[in-house]
């Protein structure tokens, strides 16, 4: 069997930068914890336990005692949340992606000005319920929702149409997920801008994702099958494997070298990708095994 990797595959700089940051602290403090997962990978969070960073929920806030350290993770997290843990008089360390930091902000700023905003992704993923904080939070009393999550074009069009029905002359923008697909989220855009059509589009995409994407795009045509290394909990790693499928390949997502398919054998060439939230060594030891 011949095994090619994809060109660009692994742990973005963010989810990189954001486990690099919660080692150190780790080292550095008592109790450290972080409110909800740091990464969408059980491996590196297993390892991040044994160094004793452990993970709540975010309805066990109140489980971290005053004078702790909670890390914000990657994904980040709504004002409301992040004044409660200051209230709570919890050192908050904000390992947020700089790129979520940067949708934070704009979703901020179109609320502050009166737009309406429409946030593409899926609607409890932590980086869209991030997202979603700082758009009601800048907004004080109204009678109709000022932010609508849309997972696909139909949404879209659905919550576009509702809107203008409320308010016909709407200022509106739209906002993605990092990890949205381009394709799906310009048919969004385009399903809104029947009814809006001065719709403010924010390039909101990572470019970390769009990289494994294209490298994936290119892997496909040189292999017979393809295995995509990380989380099922991992929205980029799930949209690999789902555009993987739409290019015609056999794939099959793998988070220990276990769930590797027996059938991978009737293959001559096999491709690997990986999700941004995959270490190194795990795609090491996925190749190893193949």
């Amino acid at each position: 069997m011949k095994i090619i990797r994809a060109k660009v595959l692994g742990f973005c700089t963010g989810v990189r930068r954001a486990v690099e940051m919660a080692r150190q602290v780790s080292s550095e403090n008592g109790p450290v914890f972080t409110l909800g997962p740091l990464i969408h990978n059980s491996k590196v969070l297993e390892s991040l336990k044994e160094r004793g960073v452990v993970c709540l929920k975010e309805d066990e806030i109140s489980k971290a005692p005053p004078n702790s350290t909670v890390i914000i993770r990657a994904h980040g997290i709504s004002p409301a949340v992040e004044r409660e843990l200051v209230q709570q008089g919890i050192a908050l360390v904000d390992a947020t992606c700089p790129r979520v930091k940067i949708s934070q902000s704009k979703a901020r700023d179109f609320a502050k000005r009166g737009y309406r905003v429409f946030l593409a992704g899926e609607e409890n993923h932590a980086e869209v319920e991030g997202i979603r904080g700082y758009v009601e939070n800048s907004f004080s009393c109204v009678s109709f929702p000022t932010c609508f999550v849309v997972s696909n074009p139909a949404e879209a069009e659905a919550a576009a149409e509702k809107l203008f029905s409320w308010e016909p002359y709407a200022k509106a923008a739209l906002i993605g997920q990092t990890t949205i697909m381009a394709e799906e989220y310009r048919a969004m855009g385009e399903r809104i801008q029947k009814f809006f059509p001065s719709l403010e589009i924010i390039d909101s995409i990572c470019e970390a994702t769009s990289e494994r994407q294209k490298a994936l795009r290119e892997l496909c045509s040189d292999v017979d099958a393809v295995i995509i290394v990380g989380s099922r909990e991992s929205a980029n790693t799930t949209r690999l494997l789902s555009l993987a499928r739409e290019l015609g390949k056999p794939a099959w997502l793998t988070e220990t070298p276990t769930d590797i398919p027996s059938e991978i054998i009737s293959y001559n060439t096999v491709g690997i990708s990986a999700g941004a939230s995959t270490p190194d060594s795990l795609i090491d030891e996925i190749e190893k095994t193949l």
